[in-house]
């Protein structure tokens, strides 16, 4: 019996003639005449604008991962471990988002502007949602690792799309095709690395930096493709693309025109309604709240740095014993921007010079001109006897001048307090080492004053404390430790008042506790309470000290 075919024989399924390959047992069916004569009759310049867009891609998607990193170092300092987890979370993301795009490529054009318009709308709002999670949710850390995520895996896809972009263009050797694209995308990265710290960030910052990049990325991704490959989608396709397009950029308009509104409302659900005073210079957020007769608040990174009613116990624990122990007249004091500090030092009848270090211009810009703050601090930075200096402590002090100083003030936060290790390491008391007098002394801030009542005089924090000192005794120094009763902020935050703020007098020679008799008495010191306290932390010193922090060693 002869078997005849129920119906027509089935066609091979055909390819169109785009580029790319045919696939194992279908042929290639030519394409319109203009869609040819558009990618083919000037393969190099159609080829070029998939490789600028490429470019523009990759340096705004590394412009978004240091947005991320730079505004978890603002809002939660740590850099290092903030940085580790937007690099980690990143590249993982972006591993996922190239397995993704395998399933995009048959549509590349139409994924691509899709792709573009998503990364595009997420990475320009990204800076405000996260600062928006920290002021009012509080859930920052979470809502990073998922921000970051998402667009790893938007800037993942970009690559196995343009490299099906490219080859529809002109086909070509694969490994050429990728070192093109490639290239194209390192250069574009050096560009967005470079262009980050030195002009968004000084001149936009994070926030408006980002809906920037967002709409660069939007232009340069969507647009460019969709006009070189505009007959990819059907027309009615083509249409949305253009529209989601166009509502991106609007989107990031609107929140450009919005972001101080923002920025404003979550300062206000921070730190109350009396913001006064609000600023991010390239090295920290500066808020000033309260009314200008007082009391003030002085918030850097959103760490509560100065209470008014407080601020004297610290800056008078600070600077007063060191003072007292031997000459006077020249000084050093390294931070100390807002000018307390400073103010306890010209107290002392000794002084003739100080030269005061602070890395961010805009804190004692600030407190020069501020009436509340500069009432607060006696006006200590128009004292004649005064020379500002803007530079990084450390870095200053490795090209210091040939210059001596009978007494040197760390006014800097201590790692527990969330200051940077680098300032409290021991190759940055070696160095200050260098510039004492003979006779002279370093007083540090060693920590304490826990947002939990728990300073390490009454064992709270004594392993940071330890740690600070055996820092200052690799230096060649030796160290007497002491501490202050109540906090900082004791009067500004609810919570247990039974803190305390610990401190460390280093020379060459153990250096004796007391109070100058050419200065003022203090309100929170007298030599009892400074001996007593002294006893106290004595007692509670490990036998074996524990290794001093260096830039090197474990944090």
């Amino acid at each position: 019996m002869i078997n005849h075919p129920a119906g027509p024989p089935a066609r091979p399924r055909v390819d169109l003639d785009d580029g790319t390959p045919p696939r194992p047992g279908r042929t290639l069916t030519p394409l319109p005449t203009r869609r040819r004569s558009r990618l083919r009759s000037r393969p190099r310049l159609a080829r070029l604008t998939v490789l600028l867009a490429a470019f523009v891609c990759a340096a705004c998607g590394l412009v978004y991962e240091l947005e991320l990193v730079a505004l978890g170092d603002y809002l939660l300092g740590d850099t290092v471990t903030q940085t580790s987890v937007v690099l980690s979370v990143m590249v993982f993301a972006m591993g996922l988002g190239s397995l993704l795009a395998k399933r995009l490529t048959r549509r590349p054009a139409t994924a691509f502007a899709l792709v573009e318009c998503a990364l595009a709308l997420t990475g320009g709002l990204s800076v405000l949602a996260l600062y928006s999670c920290w002021a009012w949710i509080g859930r920052y850390q979470a809502a990073m690792v998922g921000l970051t995520c998402l667009i790893g895996i938007l800037i993942g896809a970009e690559i196995p799309l343009l490299m099906t972009l490219i080859q529809r263009i002109r086909r070509e050797d694969a490994g050429r095709a990728a070192a093109d694209l490639f290239a194209a995308d390192y250069v574009g990265a050096l560009i967005g690395g470079l262009a980050f710290p030195f002009l968004i960030l000084p001149g936009l910052g994070p926030g408006d930096g980002a809906l920037l990049t967002g709409a660069v990325n939007a232009v340069a991704g969507s647009a460019v493709v969709l006009w070189l490959f505009r007959e990819e989608p059907a027309p009615r396709i083509r249409r949305l693309l253009w529209a989601g397009c166009t509502l991106v950029l609007a989107l990031l308009a609107a929140a450009a025109v919005g972001s101080d509104a923002v920025e404003s409302a979550a300062r206000h659900a921070l730190y109350g309604d009396q913001v006064r005073y609000a600023t991010r210079s390239r090295y920290q957020e500066i808020v000033l709240t309260g009314p200008a007769e007082g009391p003030l608040r002085l918030y850097l990174d959103g760490r509560l740095a100065v209470c008014g009613p407080d601020e004297y116990r610290g800056s008078e624990a600070l600077v007063h014993p060191a003072m007292a122990a031997g000459p006077d007249a020249r000084v050093l004091l390294l931070g100390g921007g807002d000018g307390l500090a400073l103010r306890e030092v010209l107290r002392h009848r000794g002084v003739r010079t100080v030269r005061l270090v602070d890395a961010d211009p805009a804190l004692p810009r600030l407190a020069r001109t501020d009436p509340g703050l500069a009432a607060l601090d006696g006006h200590s930075l128009d004292d004649p006897r005064v020379r500002t200096t803007a530079a990084d402590p450390m870095a200053w002090l490795r090209g210091a001048p040939d210059e001596q100083y009978d007494v040197v003030l760390a006014d800097l936060p201590a790692p527990s307090d969330g200051g940077p290790v680098k300032f409290h390491s021991q190759e940055f008391y070696g160095l200050a080492a260098r510039l004492l007098a003979p006779g002279g002394r370093i007083a540090v801030r060693a920590g304490g004053d826990s947002e939990d009542g728990g300073g390490s005089a009454d064992g709270g924090d004594a392993d940071g404390l330890w740690r600070i000192e055996s820092g200052l005794r690799a230096a060649g120094l030796r160290t007497t430790p002491y501490a202050v009763e109540g906090g900082a902020a004791t009067d500004c935050r609810p919570g247990p008042r039974d803190t305390a703020q610990d401190f460390l007098l280093a020379a060459a020679t153990p250096p004796p506790l007391t109070l100058a008799p050419d200065a003022p008495p203090p309100r929170a010191l007298t030599p009892d309470t400074l001996r007593d306290s002294t006893t106290r932390l004595t007692a509670l010193r490990p036998p074996h000290p524990p290794a001093p922090l260096t830039l090197l060693g474990p944090r």
